[in-house]
């Protein structure tokens, strides 16, 4: 029994510990020139989806909820944004060569597609995320016809 009360204090003591190792926020502050909505033409509504179901994640622009100021979550949200941003960054996406740009809009619309984004972690915590149908249709349409308004919106054609 002693061993165990010792195990627990010293349990205790680690979560206590850890509260205070943060990881740094991933909040950008202004939308940069490399933004989406400086590549590529979006409408208000399919902003308006990406910013609710996918910005936490995939931008520098991150809603952190109340549970990720405690440890070890904040980790593992840490963890989701940076993967998340490595796969695809809407704030730096016009830093990405016109080939990644499609290739980043196919493989947004497959994921929206098959219910694999939002995740379904995320959509669990956050419900709106729960993209309806008609979101999806939207997110799946604009994410198709993208790649025809990418050298467009460079050059200034719009």
């Amino acid at each position: 029994m002693r061993l165990a009360k010792k195990a627990g204090w010293v349990l205790l003591a680690i979560i206590i510990v850890i509260q205070f190792i943060r990881p740094a926020r991933n909040t950008g502050g202004r939308v940069l020139e490399t933004d989406i909505t400086h590549t590529v033409s979006v409408s208000p509504e399919v902003l308006s989806v990406l910013q609710t179901a996918c910005y936490d994640c995939h931008s520098n622009h991150t809603r952190y909820p109340w549970y990720a100021n405690i440890q070890p979550i904040a980790w593992l949200l840490n963890a989701h944004v940076r993967d998340g941003k490595k796969e695809l960054n809407f704030s730096e996406f016009g830093s990405y060569s016109e080939r990644r740009q499609r290739s980043k809009m196919v493989t947004l619309a497959e994921q929206v597609e098959e219910g694999a984004m939002p995740l379904p972690l995320y959509r669990l915590l956050h419900s709106k995320a729960r993209l309806t149908e008609k979101e999806k249709a939207l997110i799946i349409e604009w994410a198709t016809k993208m790649p025809d308004t990418v050298s467009t919106k460079k050059n200034g054609n719009e």
